[in-house]
């Protein structure tokens, strides 16, 4: 179960990572469309879980891997942003978001019936 102050944290981080990749796509990330779907912190605020969508999806475990490669940048970015507003910035794990393939998955399954 989250803390409020969880659950508050992950909205600012979502909120302002999604700013992030929206702004530096076109310089990083070779102009694919990143969209940051949730973000979970531990309960000591350490650690930031990031799932994202990629588009288009060719090759997103590699680009993934990109990402985390980069992790640091994005880090030092968001610091950047939300310093006067944490005591520390949360160390930034990044996940693939696969809810989209998995509703598709359903609606095949059930159509097919």
């Amino acid at each position: 179960m989250e803390s409020t102050r969880q659950k508050k944290l992950g909205r600012m981080i979502q909120k302002e990572m999604a700013s992030i990749f929206q702004k530096e796509s076109r310089n990083l990330f070779a102009g694919k469309m990143i969209s940051v779907t949730v973000a979970h912190v531990s309960p000591d605020l350490g650690i930031a879980k990031i799932y994202l969508s990629i588009f288009p999806e060719t090759d997103n475990q590699e680009f993934l891997e990109y990402i985390k490669n980069k992790s640091k940048i994005l880090r030092n970015e968001l610091a950047k942003r939300i310093r006067y507003q944490v005591k520390s910035i949360p160390e930034l794990v990044f996940f693939i978001d696969d809810s989209l393939d998995y509703i598709k998955n359903i609606e095949n399954i059930l159509n097919d019936k």
